[in-house]
């Protein structure tokens, strides 16, 4: 997969692609969904942008659903469990702190999720119930000093990344563009089935 699949998805679905490189760090933060598998980190992070003509990316492993300790135990919320729709989140971010301990993206906006309420460890991502609002649907890493394996209680619905070193990565790319494009980012939320048509 390349970046011009990506952005003929996007483009297919009608989602803004920001291509003004008159500034460098114009980013595109693009997560690709696949559930093949439940409590891995087998999803695709992605940021791209272009800059004097030429675009740039980084690519890194994890996860866009709740790990199976959050799908067998919904907090107590009735609703269940939070699975982030996939759409495009027009500046829903920003730079903040997870859990007010460290540097992440946090939530700015309303997003929708779709509510897995029946524990059975299987994510149910078509015909649930939908629910807009704040969540604390964040972007954070898991382990703090080692790539993680499996999502367990890593994510109750945060879009996760499992390797630290790489977190550190993005949050930089993070910082650097919001000084140059002001607080508020993009998100786009697209599926590892929308690449087969």
């Amino acid at each position: 997969m390349e970046i011009k699949d990506i952005v003929r998805v996007m483009t297919r679905k009608g989602y803004a692609v920001f291509e003004n490189d008159s500034k460098p760090l114009n980013l595109n933060y693009v997560g690709i969904r696949d559930v093949a598998s439940v409590n891995t980190f087998n999803d695709m992070l992605v940021m791209f942008w272009k800059y004097r003509g030429q675009w740039s990316s980084f690519w890194r492993p994890g996860t866009t659903d709740p790990g199976i300790y959050f799908l067998n135990d919904t907090m107590g919320n009735n609703l269940g469990s939070a699975i982030l729709k996939e759409d495009q989140y027009r500046g829903a971010w920003k730079l903040g702190k997870h859990r007010g301990k460290y540097d992440a993206l946090v939530q700015r906006k309303e997003v929708t999720v779709v509510r897995d309420a029946n524990k059975d460890g299987v994510l149910d991502i078509d015909g649930g119930y939908e629910d807009t609002g704040f969540f604390g649907i964040n972007h954070h890493r898991a382990n703090a000093k080692k790539e993680s394996v499996q999502v367990d209680n890593w994510s109750a619905g945060c879009q996760v990344t499992a390797d630290p070193h790489l977190y550190d990565i993005f949050i930089q790319l993070c910082q650097e563009s919001a000084e140059v494009w002001g607080e508020g980012l993009t998100y786009t939320l697209l599926n590892i089935e929308d690449f087969k048509s």
